[in-house]
């Protein structure tokens, strides 16, 4: 099936940008440890290109999933496959004259995306062909959708949202300041991230319900609250960036109380983990539901440390300190990385019945990037710790404070390289994987027809 592999090529190119956007995030972190150890790559260069890689990474390896398991949860192929083809390699094109733009140190963009503008068209023009498959696509399901369809369809929708809020600096008006400047970006930016939290949860659902086979979760009223959850928080919860700005005293209001909902999801991962840990111990020889577990472990640790950055009085010594860093990192890799790594094991291995390749080195794989990235978060916490409190407690000259902070950023230099080693095992296994199940299996399933396909025998 020439759409599935398009797919299944959407994931792999992930992969190598996981691993590309880890070695510039080695690179930049031994720079803050040890100045000009890599002339060849300045800062100014290592953090965009670092950056833009893990984001790709994450759009790469959900859009790649979405297209794969689309046609078989809805049970009709997908609507335009070329369309799929010129996503994947105007995507591509794209990335290649970003990392070019980079490299020759021609930016012009800001946060996430750092690069010239008008290769922001070509970003959101390929965006527009995903929007189009995938409502086509999806509208052949007859009855209600489970959740992970609407997670997939507002994760899209609000991308697309996200993306052009994102470039609205480019319209300046008359009236313009830079307070309603600074909160728009960071608005769109906060909401940029909750639009693909959309997609990498709503695949983990998938994941989880085609390896057990049951089908009532992702159909549950708890599910669909959860989303409605999500979705708030994707909408209101990205507030919490502005507290330092001089915005209006009802939006920081309403972002403290929109986060502290989230004390709702934490409450049910508690009463929850007791169960889990005992599925865990059941398939601990199984390498999806590892990542499955793994994530749900950030889950707890993320959110609690989210949810009191979110309360102004710590907010006021932890903004624009490292803990924002770890915040972001245990999102980004803990969180999403470890949903993503699960369907791509997934993916490329079918819902456990067929034996993993070299599961020694997944296992090493596997304890490296957890254990990497655990000492690198706590790392980053106790800096900024260190940072905030020197900053706000007392009238120490910022060069002096940052001397005191040097101990702990060369912590988490070397943690970094512990978390990079790993990720480069587990991005190695996934290649090979995905390298046979796309060139080298390409008649494989071509003979079973897709509507009879169900989520306890799907490839």
């Amino acid at each position: 099936m020439t759409s599935d592999r398009n797919a299944r090529l959407f994931v792999l190119l992930g992969v190598g940008a996981l691993w590309a956007g880890a070695l510039f995030g080695v690179v930049g972190s031994w720079q803050h440890v040890v100045p000009g150890i890599f002339d060849a790559v300045p800062f100014v260069k290592a953090r965009p290109l670092h950056v833009s890689l893990v984001v790709a990474w994450i759009f790469m390896v959900a859009v790649g999933g979405v297209y794969h398991y689309l046609p078989q949860l809805v049970g009709a192929p997908l609507h335009a496959p070329r369309l799929l083809r010129l996503h994947l390699w105007l995507w591509v094109a794209t990335g290649l004259a970003i990392l070019g733009s980079y490299g020759m140190g021609r930016f012009g963009g800001r946060e996430y995306w750092e690069f010239p503008p008008w290769l922001g068209v070509m970003v959101g023009g390929s965006w527009l062909l995903l929007v189009y498959n995938f409502f086509r696509t999806v509208f052949k399901l007859k009855g209600p959708w489970p959740v992970y369809l609407w997670m997939w369809a507002t994760g899209i929708a609000f991308f697309l949202f996200t993306f052009l809020e994102a470039y609205t600096w480019l319209w300046q008006r008359p009236d313009d300041n830079v307070v309603r400047d600074m909160t728009v970006q960071w608005k769109a930016y906060g909401a940029l991230t909750g639009s693909w939290n959309m997609l990498v949860y709503g695949t983990s659902m998938v994941v989880m319900e085609r390896i057990s086979g049951d089908r009532t979760v992702a159909r549950s009223n708890t599910a669909f609250l959860l989303y409605a959850l999500g979705f708030t928080n994707l909408l209101f919860g990205w507030a919490h960036h502005v507290y330092p700005v001089p915005s209006a005293p009802w939006l920081r209001l309403l972002a403290y109380g929109i986060s502290m909902t989230e004390w709702i999801i934490l409450a049910r991962i508690i009463r929850q983990w007791r169960r889990t840990m005992q599925d865990a111990i059941g398939q601990r020889d199984h390498v999806v539901h590892r990542f499955l577990y793994a994530s749900e472990l950030w889950v707890f640790l993320n959110l609690g440390l989210a949810l009191l950055i979110s309360i102004p009085a710590i907010n006021l010594f932890t903004h624009g300190t490292h803990i924002t860093v770890a915040h972001a990192m245990g999102s980004t890799i803990g969180i999403n990385s470890m949903i993503l790594f699960a369907s791509v094991f997934h993916l490329a291995h079918g819902a456990g019945k067929e034996p993993l390749p070299n599961s020694t080195s997944l296992r090493w794989g596997f304890r490296l990037f957890n254990g990497g990235l655990m000492l690198f978060w706590l790392s980053l916490i106790v800096a900024g710790m260190v940072k905030g409190w020197y900053t706000v407690m007392t009238d120490m000259p910022f060069q002096q404070v940052m001397e005191r902070v040097v101990p702990f950023l060369a912590a988490f230099a070397v943690w970094g390289l512990v978390l990079f080693a790993g990720i480069t095992v587990l991005a190695w296994q996934a290649v090979r994987a995905l390298w046979w199940k796309a060139f080298w299996e390409r008649g494989r399933h071509s003979s079973v027809p897709v509507t009879s396909l169900s989520p306890t025998n799907l490839p």
